[in-house]
């Protein structure tokens, strides 16, 4: 027989066979109202013996809960989750606590004109929404539903709104300050768009910072923003590669442009570390199997995934001791695709 065509025990079933009322079943279950201990053991052994578990539509409709949320993207261009694993791994981490939480999740794109109707008509108990900007229409949107929302990777000047990020300020000054010290001056920086406040523009802060502080010029010659892709880093390799003889050491904002990088400069017959130094931004699952190991600014993506699942409930659960912006660190972890300057 199927499991499709199988008969599931119901509470009518479990109160019959009991010879309870249906009140008294569900008061076992759920832990409220006077029952007697002997009556209490015979109804949990017929729950076991007709393999009855409680409908959680049910429940949800009891709690006005759907146990549903959505993971925001705004802008999210096709091709994006395909081609960066960053997106890959935050969504692990956000599926596997959502899971322990006995939640659901659904993934949204956003384009400019969303009207985000389908909070409503799915009754979303809550939003996480990646890569927000302030001032921007879907911003307003998304404030507007009054939904529970916990903002990822975004910098919102907004003391009322609960936030996850990275310190990505820290994370570019110390994978700068790493290649200065290998002796690298000429440092070039492979960037997605530096719209002001968003994580690769504080990427970008630190990268200056490192190289003001060793007396070294910002060079905006040297700063290319490209789309983060491997396909972006691998078309960067001939405009850097033209610049070789003045280049040593390239610090991609995003591990994907590195890799792509690497290929690109390979296939033009330049060596990575020996001609020029490559770093990412990420550390992500592909990190150490490129050849050469791509050195890297590391953060726990999975983590963080995590960490907007439970900071999400607890605010639908109305507690008010949480966080309202969480930093997580940055960590450099070394590889083999950085080396010393050669002479």
């Amino acid at each position: 027989m199927s499991f499709l065509n199988e008969k599931r025990a119901t509470i009518k079933d479990v109160a019959r066979r009991a010879g309870t009322s249906i009140a008294t079943v569900s008061n076992v279950l759920n832990g409220t109202g006077r029952v007697s201990a002997d009556t209490q053991m015979k109804i949990k052994r017929i729950m076991q013996e007709l393999d009855y578990s409680p409908s959680t539509a049910a429940r949800n409709l009891k709690d006005k809960r759907s146990s549903l949320i959505a993971v925001i993207v705004p802008y999210l261009a096709a091709g994006s989750l395909l081609d960066n694993p960053f997106y890959w791994q935050l969504v692990a981490g956000i599926e596997e606590e959502a899971r322990l939480e006995r939640f659901h999740f659904i993934l949204v794109g956003a384009e400019p004109d969303e009207s985000f109707a389908f909070v409503k008509e799915r009754q979303l108990d809550g939003l996480i929404v990646i890569g927000a900007f302030k001032g921007t229409d879907i911003l307003d949107r998304i404030q507007q539903l009054k939904a529970p929302c916990i903002f990822v990777d975004s910098y919102l000047d907004d003391d009322s709104l609960y936030q996850i990020r990275l310190d990505d300020e820290l994370g570019g000054y110390i994978g700068t300050r790493h290649l200065i010290s290998l002796g690298h001056r000429d440092i070039a920086l492979l960037s997605g768009e530096l719209q002001e406040k968003g994580v690769h523009y504080y990427r970008w802060l630190g990268y200056c910072r490192a190289l003001e502080e060793a007396n070294i010029p910002v060079r905006k010659e040297l700063v290319l923003e490209e789309p983060v892709s491997s396909i972006s880093g691998y078309r960067a390799a001939a405009r850097i590669g033209a610049q070789a003889a003045e280049v040593s050491a390239v610090f991609c904002l995003s591990d994907v442009m590195a890799i792509g990088l690497m290929k690109g400069l390979h296939d033009i017959g330049l060596k990575v570390p020996g001609h020029i130094s490559v770093m990412g931004f990420d550390n992500s699952q592909q990190a150490g199997y490129t050849i050469p190991a791509l050195t890297t600014v590391s953060q726990d993506t999975v983590q963080k995934g995590r960490n907007a699942v439970r900071c999400l409930i607890a605010l639908m659960n109305g507690e008010t001791a949480i966080e309202r912006t969480f930093v997580q660190s940055v960590e450099l972890v070394l590889r083999q695709s950085t080396g010393s300057k050669a002479e």
